[in-house]
């Protein structure tokens, strides 16, 4: 099922900087960014979160993006890979996939259950713009492509 041109469903999840994060607070103020993730033992992931802690900054600064990266595990083990992989962002828990499962669905994996990853552009009025769900854990969107994608006014800024 494709979210693409839907309305994002909402969530609050907790966040590795305490207390607890929704997406409808977050989108008050401009665009999010859902990024759903295996879990904290993923290389792909953190792959992809790197990229995006790279323009997360620029992205909040100059265009209200907020990036909400919700990892498929238990709150420490998330804290745990947010500091491993010295992210400037914070990463929200969803140990038992619900969130995952609203997104880009869930599948159980030698780890257990995990997210499918995916990567969802929501703009200010909670309609997903862009969607993206790996075929295979290496398939991610980066950090650079959903910046240049957003101040494209949600277009694809490659013209593909």
């Amino acid at each position: 099922m494709s979210l693409e041109h839907a309305e994002a469903p909402d969530f609050s999840l907790e966040s590795t900087a305490g207390g607890t994060v929704s997406l409808s607070e977050h989108l008050e103020d401009g665009p999010a960014v859902i990024l759903v993730n295996r879990g904290h033992w993923c290389s792909f992931c953190a792959e992809q979160l790197q990229t995006f802690s790279e323009v997360s900054y620029d992205l909040w600064f100059n265009d209200n993006v907020d990036i909400l990266p919700v990892v498929t595990s238990p709150l420490p083990k998330v804290t745990e890979m947010r500091d491993r992989y010295d992210l400037d962002f914070q990463l929200l828990a969803d140990p038992d996939g619900e969130v995952a499962e609203q997104y880009s669905g869930t599948e159980e994996t030698s780890h257990g259950l995990t997210g499918i990853a995916g990567t969802y552009v929501v703009d200010e009025d909670g309609t997903v713009q862009y969607e993206q769900v790996a075929d295979h854990p290496a398939d991610r969107t980066y950090g650079n492509f959903v910046r240049y994608y957003v101040r494209n006014g949600y277009e694809d800024p490659l013209g593909e």
